[in-house]
């Protein structure tokens, strides 16, 4: 009988309360019961109070205005950072000095030579295409100012993320220390680096290259620390067996073990610079991007895109180059064939020695028969047809299509249809609610401090007093984020049980990943005009093919055997799919989400540029008129809803979910 009525309560709770997430949802609705009464009759229900901002307008303003009349007479900035900007624009002079005295034949035999030996002929000769395009498209000397920035920033980004990742990689303490502030800096959009680095330099290449290194220095970090703690146990004991010191362990066992993760770090560096070095034109940087921003600025789609294919260009031949040295990118068969050709190490310094001797003559050559600059004759003007296409698109397929409407009617449909009601609900729900489901969210695939993390982020955006810009930015964030799953799934799927579709889609999503986000504003431009439409189609095709890709390899590396047991038990493909497949796959699935959104995010903040609004307009409006109080402010709101987006789609290991 006591047994009876011991367990009569245990069957009377309901099995739901078991999950823990019904639990944590329990306890917040408690919570939310107690203190949202008092803040509705504390604040009325509706947009942030007023009453809970803070004004730093004037605070960023004096500090602003007293950083520039000490730029020049304070010892801060004469001793440290005047030498420090003198630093780099003497480098960055230097490198674009030397290959413009290459000239055009050096440059490119140059890059070719340096593709041959890492990655063979056949991207010796696509390197060799991509330089001579840049030069037909009257693009030869903002090419070259694009790459003198880069190579200073691309080595100051790689030399400081090396030192951190050492550091991190031999201490656990500077590890944990380290990780948080990385994972920080990963998640935040390019736009939010350019302000503090115009306020200490000022507009100029000096910010353009610290912004660009302290953008692309994070993955250099997170590389190289995981490739010296993954370091083979055993090969570390023999090491240590033979009397080694700490330094001999690392110069011969750690460092030369990690050289496949310390070359994807170079990789991901580069690519990071160069995206950061085009944006980078709003605040000065000059180059390829320049011409981009200014003529986006006009809305001449014709000179944009004359521009922007060099970009391209670049982006593959470096992705390329620089996979290939880490062994990324040549064939499984051909990796050993090559290196077993190269022979001894005195071999391959002999080849390395004849490709700068052949470089020297080409550039000595060139510089003899007076062809140091790319002659006029030999450009392609690519604006005006460009421009004409696009007149006649205006004309034709901007509305009134019969049936389907036009470009410009989709546009308008999308904003109407999706983006305001969003932006309006948003903004209608009380700034409680909106903080709660934020909590909710964050708590609900994270810990208890990960929900504080997102909502202290989300509250700093109302004290600001930038709630709704912020929310407005957010809308745009949601729909654009939708839309990019739908299909990103879909294609992910299709391609994870197609391998035909899987490898048609591979190179198409290879160069689309090596796209510079400033890029994919030209075609929409041309396509739907200005507004926020069509900086929330661009943020879905920049962001599409990494939930593609994430999703398709999740699905890819389900375990074999399940599926094998599903088919086994008279399972349809659909239900292979539903009830194996995307289960299994939940963590690669959540990761594609977390990505989707950080990237999405990304790319609404540049719209700003052409007619997003709300916080990259800020910025653009800052930057551009002077007024750095506005920018900083939009700046620190933008990494906020960051951080924030972030929170609420990161999963928490299970380690620490377990901890909560």
């Amino acid at each position: 009988m006591a047994t009876i009525i011991a367990s009569a309560p245990r069957l009377a709770l309901p099995g739901v309360l078991k999950h823990r997430a019904v639990r944590k949802l329990l306890l917040l609705a408690v919570v939310a019961a107690v203190l949202v009464p008092v803040l509705n009759a504390r604040w009325a229900s509706g947009s942030w109070p007023h009453e809970l901002t803070v004004d730093v307008s004037q605070p960023l303003t004096r500090a602003s205005n007293w950083i520039i009349d000490n730029r020049d007479s304070h010892p801060l900035f004469l001793y440290f950072f005047g030498y420090i900007s003198n630093a780099v624009v003497l480098s960055v002079r230097a490198v674009y000095l030397t290959l413009l005295a290459a000239g055009w034949a050096g440059v490119t035999a140059l890059g070719a030579l340096v593709a041959w030996r890492v990655a063979g002929v056949r991207l010796a000769l696509g390197t060799a295409a991509a330089f001579l395009a840049c030069g037909l498209l009257g693009m030869w000397v903002p090419t070259i100012q694009t790459l003198a920035l880069m190579v200073v920033a691309v080595l100051a980004s790689v030399v400081v993320g090396a030192l951190l990742g050492l550091a991190a990689g031999l201490s656990d303490r500077m590890d944990r220390a380290l990780r948080p502030v990385l994972d920080t800096m990963q998640v935040l959009p390019a736009f939010a680096y350019l302000l503090p680095a115009v306020l200490v330099f000022g507009i100029g290449v000096p910010a353009a290259v610290l912004a660009t290194v302290v953008y692309a220095a994070p993955p250099m970090a997170r590389l190289t620390a995981l490739g010296l703690r993954g370091a083979d146990k055993e090969v570390l004991e023999a090491i240590d067996s033979l009397g080694a010191t700490a330094r001999q362990r690392l110069l011969t066992a750690r460092v030369p073990l990690a050289r496949k993760e310390l070359l994807l770090g170079v990789n991901q560096t580069i690519m990071m610079g160069l995206s950061m070095a085009v944006i980078a034109s709003v605040i000065g940087a000059g180059g390829l991007g320049d011409r981009v921003y200014q003529a986006l600025a006009s809305v001449d789609v014709g000179a944009a895109l004359a521009a922007g294919i060099p970009i391209v260009l670049l982006a593959v031949v470096l992705d390329r180059v620089t996979g290939a040295a880490g062994g990324g990118h040549l064939p499984a068969r051909a990796k050993p064939r090559a290196w077993r050709r190269l022979g001894q190490e005195q071999r391959s310094a002999r080849l390395w020695a004849y490709a700068a001797v052949a470089t020297v003559a080409v550039a000595v050559a060139a510089r003899l028969a007076g062809r140091l600059d790319w002659p006029p004759a030999w450009t392609v003007g690519i604006a005006e047809p460009v421009n004409r296409a696009v007149d006649w698109m205006t004309a034709h397929l901007y509305s009134g299509v019969p049936y389907i409407g036009g470009t410009a009617d989709w546009a308008g449909h999308f904003t109407t249809w999706i983006l305001d009601p969003i932006r309006s609900g948003l903004q209608w729900l009380p700034w409680w609610s909106v903080l709660l489901i934020v909590a909710a969210l964050a708590w609900l695939i994270g810990t208890w401090r990960t929900a504080l993390t997102a909502v202290l982020a989300m509250a700093a955006i109302g004290v600001l007093g930038v709630w709704k810009p912020s929310l407005d930015t957010l809308s745009q964030v949601l729909a654009a984020v939708a839309v990019t799953l739908v299909v990103g799934f879909a294609t992910g799927i299709a391609a994870a049980r197609s391998d035909r579709f899987e490898r048609l889609l591979r190179p198409v999503l290879d160069v689309f990943q090596t796209m510079p986000q400033f890029v994919y504003l030209i075609p929409v431009v041309a396509l739907f005009g200005v507004g926020r439409a069509p900086a929330v189609a661009a943020a879905i095709v920049y962001a599409l093919p990494a939930v593609v890709r994430i999703t398709a390899q999740g699905l890819r590396q389900v375990d074999p055997a399940a599926m094998e047991s599903a088919r086994s038990l008279g399972a349809t493909s659909g239900q292979q799919l539903r009830q194996v497949q995307l289960p299994l796959a939940r963590p690669a699935l959540l990761l594609a989400v977390n990505q989707g959104v950080v990237l999405v995010l990304a790319v609404v903040i540049i719209g700003g540029l052409v007619g997003g609004g709300a916080l990259g307009y800020d910025v653009v409006f800052g930057l551009a008129q002077g007024d750095l109080a506005t920018g900083l402010v939009a700046g620190i709101a933008i990494v906020c809803l960051g951080l924030m987006l972030d929170r609420v789609t990161q999963p928490t290991e299970p380690r620490a979910q377990k901890g909560a």
